[in-house]
């Protein structure tokens, strides 16, 4: 997403463009979507840290609290926070930050992998000599990827609403 929470959304380019300014155009395309995939695995993987500690923290405070039986208040507070732990912990299946911190990773990976390709076939051929069917190729990788991408947050999606 951009600075004012809109989509991602590639730029139209103009129309027929040279086979380098086309590679450069795919080049664009890819580093936004990094972009995308970067800032949303941070978000993904920083949901899931928190939710793990928060897991943890109620988990020894409940075990602190149940071992002084002496108090009826305080086991009463345990035992609340066991619950409290419980809810916690259905949390993180139904949202999956984990799986789709992993997934941007992943994500992330491909694009890195394709943008490396790209700008080794631009850096190693001569403008008049760039292939557009190789431009197209990698494009359809590119497409291929987030096609993949979307494919599987659909399944964690999916997952997610069967486990209600």
């Amino acid at each position: 997403m951009n600075d004012k929470g809109s989509p991602i959304q590639s730029a139209v380019p103009a129309p027929g463009l040279a086979p380098i300014e086309l590679a450069q155009d795919l080049l664009s395309r890819i580093e936004r979507a990094n972009t995308y995939a970067r800032t949303r695995k941070r978000r993904f993987r920083r949901s899931s840290a928190v939710v793990r500690l928060t897991t943890l923290a109620l988990l020894v405070a409940s075990t602190i609290i149940l071992g002084l039986q002496d108090l009826d208040f305080w086991a009463g507070l345990g035992f609340s926070l066991v619950a409290v732990v419980t809810v916690v912990n259905t949390l993180e299946p139904f949202f999956a930050w984990r799986s789709r911190w992993v997934l941007m990773e992943e994500t992330q990976y491909q694009f890195y992998r394709l943008r490396d390709e790209l700008t080794y076939y631009i850096a190693s051929t001569e403008p008049s000599q760039v292939d557009p069917a190789k431009i197209k190729s990698m494009f359809d990788e590119y497409q291929n990827i987030w096609d993949q991408l979307g494919k599987r947050w659909q399944e964690f999606r999916q997952s997610s609403a069967a486990a209600q």
